[in-house]
């Protein structure tokens, strides 16, 4: 396959599908590749299966494809069952690995079967959706144990892999994004105290993601950004 190809995680839900759709109308990209859970991707890759993320590195790999992007846009904040945690009272070991699973491990796999695949002679790009209730010096309200322990657990596994993909790639980026609130199933429960011009519809979130990562050079490769551009601290 020639072109410029890109890769999506989580394509299936509603940041994911909408950065797909926008990648698709890009004339730069010649294929766009939606993995997801779904029946409809071309394996379904479940974040929590190791060996579902090495089965989708090796179907791009069959078909000698070099991604020059890649977005994670994955995450879990709350499922039928459980929610974030309001006190430590709440603290349940089992949904405190599912969040480290899901929001930390997952991507961080991704990575490892992926980053291989990547161009190494140009400029390649890798994102993957983090939170800004993950910045730990941002931290003045608590609570959130699993969420934001796993985003911020995220954030380190992205400065490491900038670190040490570096010295393969010169050239590559890859960072965390915080796309503000969207309106999507996963902030759903927690949009009523969100002023209705913070809350973006997926288009404009993927939109906004897509161009603070066109702007990106490699010196800011390791970084946290948020949808505006702005840069958030550890």
């Amino acid at each position: 396959m020639t072109g410029k190809a890109a890769v999506i995680f989580g394509a299936a839900g509603g940041i994911g599908s909408a950065i797909a759709d926008q990648l698709e109308s890009d004339s730069g990209f010649a294929s766009v590749i939606r993995f997801s859970r779904s029946e409809s991707s071309p394996v379904r890759v479940d974040l929590t299966s190791e060996a579902s993320i090495r089965d989708a590195a090796q179907w791009v790999k069959d078909r000698h494809i070099a991604p020059s992007m890649l977005f994670v846009a994955t995450g879990l904040l709350h499922n039928d069952k459980r929610g974030p945690e309001k006190s430590l009272r709440e603290l349940d070991a089992d949904w405190l690995l599912q969040n480290y699973q899901v929001n930390a491990v997952g991507p961080a796999l991704i990575a490892k079967y992926f980053l291989p695949l990547m161009d190494r002679q140009e400029i390649f790009r890798f994102a993957a959706l983090s939170a800004r209730v993950g910045s730990i010096s941002d931290n003045r309200l608590g609570g959130w144990y699993g969420y934001r322990a796993s985003k911020a657990a995220l954030n380190m596994m992205i400065r490491n892999l900038a670190i040490e993909w570096s010295r393969k790639n010169d050239r590559s980026i890859i960072v965390a994004l915080q796309p503000g609130t969207v309106d999507t199933e996963l902030s759903q429960p927690f949009q009523g105290n969100v002023p209705p011009e913070k809350l973006f519809d997926s288009s404009r979130a993927a939109r906004q993601l897509l161009d603070v990562l066109e702007t990106l050079q490699p010196a800011q490769s390791g970084k946290i950004f948020a949808w505006d551009g702005t840069e958030i601290q550890p």
